[in-house]
């Protein structure tokens, strides 16, 4: 079922990329495999996957010891400073960075081991009170202020937007983001790129990939419901 799930999200991928006239190689899919068992990743492994999303460190760092060394791991939730250090060696890209002290403590973890945290900044468009980022008027901000830090590259943005049975209601704050990402890349700051925009999940990623999406987090499509009672 997993492998037919992915078929189908390809399937879609293609069909957003032939409505908006881009290349479907542009778009990476990531499975979100959080809260769901490592043979899980297992069984999908054969469709040519490799990049995952973990919401918590400590799943990630147990599921990346158990599973092949190829796997790039992304770690798409919010991030405690104090679990930061445990992320070292082990995650391909931090998604969710949304405040200066994070990002410092970040600096300070992959200094020791002397490695590169490529990281992208978490936006609340939506400006939600549940969720966290950084709203789009302080990001270039957050940015310059990062630009500095040397064993940190910016690689591009994030954003959550909101649940919706409706994925055309997102549409607005994916075109704003895609707006936001081409308005910093102008300000060729160094140690910046803009070359990743992560954004829609599994109810909206057609609409995201519609609007300039280079990086889609599919979990439910994928790995059918989570169950948070385990």
């Amino acid at each position: 079922m997993i492998l037919e799930n992915i078929e189908k999200v390809r399937q879609n991928i293609e069909a957003a990329c032939k409505k908006s006239g881009r290349n479907p190689e542009e778009i990476t899919l990531i499975a979100v495999s959080k809260t769901k068992p490592y043979t899980d990743i297992e069984e999908a492994l054969p469709s040519g996957i490799l990049d995952y999303g973990e919401n918590k460190v400590q799943e990630l760092s147990e599921k990346y010891d158990i599973l092949p060394k190829d796997i790039r791991w992304h770690m798409i939730g919010h991030l405690q400073r104090n679990k930061v250090k445990y992320l070292v060696g082990k995650v391909s890209l931090i998604h969710s960075v949304d405040s200066l002290r994070l990002a410092n403590q970040i600096e300070t973890e992959f200094a020791k081991k002397d490695m590169i945290a490529n990281v992208l900044i978490e936006v609340n468009m939506a400006e939600e009170e549940s969720k966290f980022g950084i709203s789009a008027g302080d990001t270039l901000e957050l940015i310059k202020a990062m630009s500095i830090l040397p064993h940190l590259r910016i690689q591009g943005l994030m954003t959550i937007a909101p649940y919706t049975d409706n994925p055309e209601t997102n549409r607005e704050y994916f075109s704003k983001m895609k707006k936001l990402s081409v308005d910093i890349r102008e300000k060729n700051i160094d140690n910046v790129n803009m070359n990743v925009l992560s954004m829609g999940m599994t109810g909206d990623y057609q609409v995201a990939i519609e609007e300039g999406a280079t990086m889609i987090r599919v979990g439910t499509g994928i790995f059918g419901e989570r169950n948070y009672n385990i």
